[in-house]
Order: structure tokens, then C-alpha cells, then sequence
């Protein structure tokens, strides 16, 4: 190699290093802008700042380099940059897995969700006898499930549609529960209905539709029960981390999220399974990931397959609806499985009986 050679790669590979700590420079001073922003509570990017930052390099520009290459070059910059803030704003979450952190395990009443061999919730779409949720509650107990899950206050697409039996399906719930050994898992709707939760259930359950309802789940982060709060079914799982944030930020930090699929052009299926979000959110959180597979599918001759797919994917735990005669059942009867069918659900899927 010649001296000149030599001489012109050793000038290059200085540029380099003052172009590298130029770049780390520049990101030190984003880290900076960043707080300004959050601080004043302006969005991270700004569009007009971008266009103002390449006007000023054009005009700069002397060449070699084309206007065409700063723009290439710079949009690249820009794009670190403010992939760089986002990221660092989701480390900062309270519910984002901090370094080594055990997956989180909740007790709840008798029973044990998270960090333990994969968990059944299991029950009717809504409580509607004495009879049928007492039923129910006694084939989870012989099935060894420890979760009873129901609705007393339904959100139904149509006003017409059965709303539920409001707080006296709560104490139905709380006395099947009880006689069984088992943990109420229901859904509240409104802010006014939380004494009565509080009295009567184990755990807390957002419905799809309430993950944007940031009142109810600030109201929530204060009460020292478990929240499962289910994934909004047209929301990112960026959103969803966000909505169980507004939980934790309260103080409450423990969250059980749950995937129940969520809206695409797909017909055959209620809904789409996103299975990726289990592994997602298991990188991104250490909190138990519930999958909801009546609601994500919406059919029950495909349920098994999916609730091992859940499974192998990571999921602490099986959300799925059961009735004793789904048929006659006053909501979401089609997705419903009757107790024989949930018996062999339970052995196909647990291995058990």
C-alpha cells in the first residue's frame, strides 16, 4: 500500500470517528429536547422542524453531495432520532419489564395466576340463574379451574339486548364462587358499579371497549385488586401497554392483559387471534398474558387448536365462556361451549379430566 493510500484511508477513518461521535453527540441532544417536550407536553415529532432542518442543509449544501443525498442521508438521522426517543419513552413505562424481572404471579383467593403452569378462566358470557352459574361453578371445581369468570353488567352492541342482572348476578357470582373455592374474574362497566365490584369480585375486568376509558382505569389503578383488562379490539399493543400504564401509574401494578382478538377484514372468525401479541407482551412486560379464544375466534370447533397455539406461544392463561345449555344462553350462545364440551376442551388442551 502506498503512503498516499495510506495516508488518505487514515484521514477517512478519522472522519468516521468524528462522524460517530457527532451522531452520539446529536442523540445526547435529542435525549434533551425530549424532556422540553414532555415536560410542555408537545408530540415528539414535529414535521415542521423536520422540513426547516433539510431547507438550512440545502441551502448549506455545497457538493459534492446531491440535494437528492441529504435528503437520503438526513431523513435516515432523522428517523434514529426520533426512533430513539420512542423507544426510550416505552423503557420508562412502569408496566415495561425492568432488567432480570421475574414474570409477575398474583394470588387470588385461593388460586395463583402468573409465573405457575398455564390457568383456566372459564364461565358463562352472562350470569343469568342461580342455577346455571352454580352449575357451572361445581364442573370447575371437579375440573381442578380455579377461575370463575361472568358478566353481570353486559356491554351490548344493541340497547335492546340482555344488559345483565346488574349487582344481584355480582352476588350470584361471589356464591357460586364461594360454595366452589373458587375467584370471581367480571367485567365493570361504569365507575358508580365499583363499590359493588369491590365487594363482590376477585379481579377487575376491562372490556374491549373500556380500554380507552382512561377515568375508569385511573379509578382502578387506586383499589388494591387485580385488573385483567382486555385489549381494545381496533388498538396497537403500543395502546394497550399505554391504557394498562394509566392503571399503574395509579399505583396499582397488578395488571393481567389479555388478548381477545381484535378487527380485521376477516369474516370466518368473530375476530382475528393476534397469538403474536403473547410473546410481545412477554418481552415488553413481565405481566401474566391472558388469551381470550371465544371472543378472538368466536367458534367453537377450532378453539382447541387455537388454546394450544396460546399456550406453546406463552399464555399464562385460557379465557374462554362455558353454559349449560348454550342454545337457550341470553348472550353469545354460537361461541359458547356446554359442559360436556368443556370437559373434553379441559382434557384436549391441560391434559386433564
Amino acid at each position: 500500500m502506498s503512503d498516499e493510500l495510506r495516508a488518505l484511508r487514515d484521514r477517512i477513518d478519522g472522519i468516521n470517528e468524528e462522524l460517530l461521535q457527532l451522531l452520539n453527540e446529536r442523540l445526547q441532544l435529542v435525549e434533551e429536547v425530549k424532556g422540553v417536550k414532555q415536560r410542555s407536553s408537545s408530540v415528539l415529532f414535529s414535521p415542521e422542524r423536520e422540513a426547516e432542518m433539510f431547507e438550512k442543509l440545502l441551502l448549506a449544501n455545497q457538493g459534492p453531495l446531491t440535494a437528492d443525498l441529504v435528503r437520503h442521508i438526513f431523513k435516515e438521522i432523522f428517523k434514529l432520532s426520533l426512533d430513539h426517543m420512542e423507544a426510550t419513552g416505552r423503557r420508562s413505562l412502569r408496566v415495561h419489564r425492568g432488567p432480570n424481572a421475574p414474570d409477575a404471579s398474583y394470588e387470588i383467593g385461593l388460586h395463583r395466576l402468573g409465573g405457575v403452569a398455564p390457568q383456566l378462566i372459564a364461565g358463562p358470557c352472562s350470569v343469568e340463574s342461580e342455577e346455571q352459574v352454580h352449575q357451572i361453578a361445581a364442573t370447575l371445581k371437579d375440573l381442578g379451574v380455579g377461575f370463575l369468570r361472568g358478566g353481570a353488567y353486559k356491554p351490548r352492541t344493541s340497547p335492546y339486548s340482555f344488559q345483565g342482572l346488574g349487582e344481584e348476578g355480582l352476588r350470584l357470582l361471589r356464591e357460586a364462587a364461594d360454595a366452589h373455592g373458587l375467584a370471581v374474574v367480571t367485567e365493570i362497566l361504569d365507575p358508580r358499579h365499583f363499590e359493588a365490584h369491590q365487594r363482590y369480585s376477585d379481579v377487575f375486568q376491562v372490556g374491549t371497549r373500556n380500554m380507552y376509558n382512561y377515568e375508569l382505569l385511573r379509578l382502578l389503578g387506586q383499589s388494591d385488586k387485580p385488573v385483567f383488562l382486555k385489549r381494545g379490539f381496533m388498538a396497537t399493543l403500543e395502546e394497550f401497554l399505554l391504557a394498562a400504564e394509566y392503571i399503574a401509574k395509579e399505583g396499582n401494578e397488578r395488571i393481567i392483559l389479555c388478548e381477545r382478538g381484535i378487527r380485521t377484514h376477516e369474516r370466518w372468525t368473530r375476530n382475528t387471534l393476534d397469538l403474536s401479541a403473547v410473546p410481545l407482551l412477554k418481552q415488553e412486560t413481565a405481566l401474566p398474558v391472558v388469551v381470550d379464544i371465544s371472543h378472538g375466534t368466536g367458534r367453537k370447533d377450532i378453539m382447541v387448536p387455537m388454546a394450544r397455539a396460546a399456550i406453546a406461544a406463552g399464555a399464562d392463561a385460557i379465557m374462554c365462556e362455558a353454559h349449560p345449555n348454550p342454545p337457550l344462553a341470553l348472550s353469545d350462545n354460537a361461541q359458547q361451549m356446554d359442559l360436556g364440551e368443556l370437559r373434553a376442551f379441559v382434557s384436549e388442551v391441560f391434559g386433564s379430566s
